[in-house]
């Protein structure tokens, strides 16, 4: 069989960590048809627009979609964030955010966390205004989003072997919005009674998955909670640059590095591309091919294991030499 799967470079190191994780994809067992898209600030220089609907309708007619990075300034009126659009017009509603430790130095060990978050409302919704000096944004939680988000978390959890689901919300002060998340997400979990479900308030989650990340298993929260906790977390087990993350919705998906695009090291042999490596693994599993994403994750964990870094971590190795310490490591 062979899989049609977009690829978005995107902006900055998003160019060199694709290039690197293309490259590995090409020595698995498993034949890829690759379909070329744009999206980022480069884009919309050239196209005057972040995310042409040729990108929208390519990702939406294909098996995956392997994203790079893209830059998104803030002071440009009427800029589209090219990822967030990607997410709400292919109804990517969940993000899937592995944590789990790795055999470096800078990782804290016993690490194992699937963090869950909303990806398509929240305050990433985008309705704002400013009316008489005062800039108001809408956060929209919607017990349709919150069901299903929470329905693909307790199935995850049975299908992964996981113990127990963490519920992580601000409703003691949100009472609208996280109260109707909370009470959803409970309401679903009344269906699994084999996962033990716990909740957890926003701002002290933030302060136990410094104090003890180990005691967690899957996560399941809001958009923007979501997304500044599994930033936190990357750091605990090596950083962004070995952070992957799965949108995924009911007939399309899209994986890609939590990493930015980081502009200034584009092109110089610096990028740290493990994250987008998972994230080509998450794709596999997602394919139905977990046998090679398995093959691509050992892999990883083996080059680590015989002390072999990019500088970010520690090592002296470049992309290449990285990707090619990998690839010779596949088994």
């Amino acid at each position: 069989m062979v899989y049609k799967i977009c690829v978005i470079k995107g902006d900055g190191i998003g160019n060199d960590v694709i290039d690197a994780g293309l490259k590995l994809l090409s020595q698995i067992n498993i034949n890829f048809d690759y379909i070329p898209a744009e999206a980022g600030y480069d884009c919309y220089l050239k196209n005057g627009t972040s995310i042409p609907q040729t990108t929208i309708d390519a990702c939406r007619n294909s098996d995956a979609t392997l994203f790079g990075a893209v830059s998104s300034p803030p002071d440009i009126p009427n800029y589209k964030s090219a990822i967030v659009t990607m997410r709400k017009e292919l109804d990517l509603f969940v993000n899937v955010r592995p944590i789990k430790s790795l055999p470096i130095e800078i990782s804290r060990q016993n690490i194992d966390i699937v963090i869950m978050r909303e990806n398509t409302e929240g305050m990433y919704k985008g309705i704002e205004r400013e009316e008489n000096g005062v800039a108001i944004a809408e956060r929209h939680i919607s017990e349709k989003a919150s069901r299903r988000l929470a329905e693909f978390t307790y199935k995850y959890a049975i299908e992964n072997n996981r113990k127990k689901v963490t519920v992580v919300h601000k409703a003691n002060v949100l009472r609208k919005t996280c109260g109707l998340f909370r009470r959803t997400v409970f309401s679903v979990s009344e269906k699994y009674p084999q996962i033990e479900t716990e909740e957890v308030i926003v701002d002290a989650m933030a302060m136990r998955l410094i104090k003890e990340p180990e005691r967690f298993d899957v996560v399941v929260t809001t958009n923007l909670f979501g997304d500044i906790l599994s930033d936190e977390a990357s750091q605990l087990v090596g950083g962004l640059g070995i952070a992957p993350s799965g949108n995924i919705g009911e007939k399309n998906a899209l994986f890609e590095p939590v990493h930015g695009s980081a502009p200034k090291y584009a092109g110089k042999d610096i990028a740290n591309p493990t994250a987008t490596f998972l994230s080509a693994a998450m794709m596999l599993d997602f394919l139905g091919e977990k046998k090679e994403g398995d093959r691509i994750r050992k892999s990883i964990y083996k080059t680590f294991a015989e002390g072999k870094r990019t500088k970010d971590l520690g090592g002296n190795l470049g992309t290449l030499a990285f990707t090619e310490a990998v690839i010779n490591n596949l088994e």
